[in-house]
């Protein structure tokens, strides 16, 4: 399955009797569910001691009948052995940390009613809580002396309606004087993360602490919200400086753009310093180098543009960098720092410091996320891919075994879960460290997964996922499923989907084609950004061509052929559904884009709708996204179409989903609409995605089968 790194195989024997436990044994005759995907624990993050023997990992665990997950943490020697259960499901663990000074393990749990940092020994003994906080807290990082702590909490910086009118305390009424009055799935309110720093010897346990508040006063998030965690936050070695990212814009301005910032902040005088400012596009993920000499983080170009080439960006801090005043980007960069990714093609998904001049990252190449590494005091600091085979790295740490450094990723495959790995700094070579899904995934039956080159119309070569169904059989003829991806610029790489699952696909009879067309990332810049004002155009072509590549094969029946997709894929499938000259029997579309004027007055982020569309629908001459809005075309439409939508996403509004099956109905054309009103873009609850994949398969089985 990784073709090109070697596992050891006396790893893969290894099970811990938890895991049997808790899920039982498995018939190897079984094939992939909808119930069988929320049985399999999902490692969410991990951490590696000091001395890179031991790593510590969260694995959440899904209860289908009580409808909700529960996090267990545990300990695994990296040099292999049983995983060790340091923290139950009734401590709910998340962010877990070594100490590096100290001897204990960090985490966050709402054990006391709100979430709040608690310690333990590595053993998991003498657990006890570290600090106080009202409300709880989001995040925290120790500096590096573990002497103090920065943490995230949410702090007040605006009023309610009741403050305002105290004579209405019943009124529920909402006041807008700016966009992004609601963000992906909540609306607005009075209160900001902000981060706050302490000393720890000033904190005793019973003593409300609040600290220093790194942002007082003002009505802005740090970490960025609703996704941004501790990772957009750093301690200096020398724990004087802390350096955050923030958007530090509201109302109308912070729709329209994407320019988050980096700050750099200083503890003994407060003085904080914008060391990105005049770079316009996204800035993120700020770490310092080991010996503090240089600052990385990560940045996208193009104003508006969240779909942008992430590039490492490292600005120097041996140089008069405390002088530093705000300047244009080139200037900056000139002065202070470079580009690290200049010559490197691909977009970087995240980087860790391993050495104060050595970085490693992952990008996406190819359909696959891999590790790349480059040396920042070589004369040629050419970028080096360290990893091959079909898998996706996904996140990563570094630790050193005696002289001999390593590191420790998380990686899954469209045939396996995720899993964590150690990584052979210099040859590559991968070896399986926790084995928590493989117990009930070597009991079922998998499809095999094809990687084909499929020529599109403009004569460019397209990679294309092909998964077969398990014991296919090529005298037989299977129905097939085009696989519309959203994004629109997300790869079609080797993720293990627990909703939009290809296996699973496969495991009822279909064979799936899952194009990388055009507008998604993983083969440089032209092909990425080929999308922005053309969604109507060459991507929609590629589709085309990838399912009537795939349909000439004699074991497709090309007489049975759906397509599916959500977001952006749910946008290509209602433009298909208009334009697909009766190759297809049934569509579904999950939250997609319907009427590209109705969207653009009613999403959140308005940069992605400017940036994408070229401009607004009353722009003169009319941009071409709106002219292939798919509702201009549903008169064409003649084809059975199941409609999902959920009424708690602010990206694609319901509303988009509601006018599509209205428009079927209208027409008399066999459809049904799907909707749930706790949910957001995506399907988060177990039950309700059980509920989903029953429809999803009830669909396409009565037309294609």
């Amino acid at each position: 399955m990784f073709d090109g790194n070697k596992i050891s195989s006396n790893m893969r024997k290894l099970l811990s009797i938890v895991f049997i436990f808790f899920f039982g044994l498995v018939s190897a005759q079984q094939v992939i569910t909808p119930e069988f995907l929320w049985k399999l624990g999902r490692i969410n993050e991990f951490d590696i001691s000091p001395d890179g023997k031991t790593v510590i990992y969260v694995v959440k665990r899904y209860d289908l009948a009580a409808n909700k997950g529960k996090s267990f943490l545990y300990s695994i020697p990296v040099a292999g052995g049983e995983p060790k259960l340091l923290a139950d499901d009734s401590w709910n663990v998340n962010s877990v940390k070594f100490e590096k000074v100290g001897r204990g393990i960090t985490f966050l749990s709402a054990k006391s009613g709100e979430m709040q940092l608690w310690q333990m020994n590595r053993d998991g003994s003498n657990l006890k809580q570290v600090i106080i906080v009202p409300g709880g807290i989001n995040g925290y990082l120790y500096s590096p002396d573990e002497k103090k702590l920065v943490f995230a909490a949410d702090v007040k910086t605006g009023k309610t309606m009741k403050e305002i009118y105290p004579d209405l305390p019943m009124a529920t009424g909402r006041v807008a004087d700016g966009l992004l009055y609601r963000h992906w799935d909540s609306w607005e309110d009075e209160y900001s993360s902000h981060l706050f720093w302490v000393e720890l010897s000033e904190i005793t346990i019973g003593k409300i602490s609040l600290g220093k508040d790194l942002l007082e006063g003002e009505p802005y998030d740090a970490p960025t919200q609703p996704f941004g965690g501790m990772e957009e936050v750093s301690w200096s070695p020398d724990g004087k400086y802390i350096t955050y990212t923030s958007k530090k814009l509201k109302g109308t301005d912070e729709a329209t753009s994407t320019n988050t910032d980096i700050f750099l902040y200083e503890l003994s005088t407060g003085k904080t310093m914008n060391l990105s400012y005049g770079m316009n596009g996204y800035d993120k993920n700020p770490q310092f180098s080991p010996d503090g000499s240089r600052l990385a983080w990560l940045s996208m170009k193009t104003p508006g543009y969240e779909s942008d080439k992430n590039r490492i960006i490292i600005f120097d801090l041996r140089k008069n960098w405390y002088t530093y005043s705000p300047m244009r980007e080139d200037d900056m960069m000139k002065t202070f720092g470079g580009d690290l990714t200049k010559n490197f093609s691909y977009s970087v998904e995240n980087f860790i410091w391993e050495a104060p001049a050595r970085i490693y990252f992952t990008a996406t190449i190819n359909a696959t996320q891999q590790l790349f590494t480059n040396d920042l005091l070589s004369k040629d600091p050419t970028i080096v891919q360290l990893t091959k085979g079909d898998h996706d790295i996904t996140d990563l740490k570094s630790y050193t075994q005696g002289k001999k450094p390593m590191l420790v990723v998380s990686l899954m495959s469209m045939c396996s879960p995720t899993e964590l790995y150690t990584v052979n700094f210099q040859s590559g070579v991968l070896t399986q460290l926790t084995f928590e899904t493989t117990k009930l995934m070597s009991g079922v039956k998998l499809g095999k997964v094809e990687k084909r080159m499929i020529k599109t119309t403009d004569g460019k070569e397209m990679l294309t996922w092909v998964i077969l169904p398990p014991d296919f059989d090529p005298a037989k003829k299977y129905p097939a499923l085009l696989y519309c991806q959203g994004g629109p610029q997300s790869p079609v790489s080797q993720f293990f989907s627990y909703r939009w699952n290809f296996q699973l696909m496969a495991a009822r009879g279909y064979i799936v084609v899952a194009p990388n067309r055009r507008g998604l990332p993983g083969f440089g810049s032209e092909w990425n950004d080929a999308i922005t004002g053309d969604y109507g155009g060459q991507c929609m072509k590629d589709y085309l061509s990838a399912i009537d590549s795939v349909a000439k094969e004699p074991y497709v029946n090309k007489d049975k052929l759906g397509a599916v997709g959500a977001s952006f894929g749910g946008f290509s499938v209602y433009w298909l559904a208009g334009n697909h000259n009766k190759r297809f029997k049934c569509f579904i579309a999950h939250c997609g884009m319907f009427n590209m004027e109705s969207w653009y007055g009613s999403t959140e982020e308005m940069f992605f709708a400017n940036h994408d569309n070229n401009g607004p629908y009353w722009q003169e001459p009319k941009p071409a996204n709106f002219s292939a809005s798919p509702h201009l075309f549903v008169k064409k439409w003649d084809t059975p179409i199941l409609v999902i939508h959920n009424e708690k996403d602010f990206r694609v509004p319901v509303t988009q989903g509601m006018e599509a099956f209205t428009a079927a109905q209208m027409q008399g054309i066999p459809s049904r609409f799907l909707c749930f009103p706790d949910e957001n873009h995506w399907m988060l609850k177990p039950q309700n995605s059980v509920l989903w994949q029953r429809e999803f398969f009830k669909w396409i089985d009565q037309w294609l089968k």
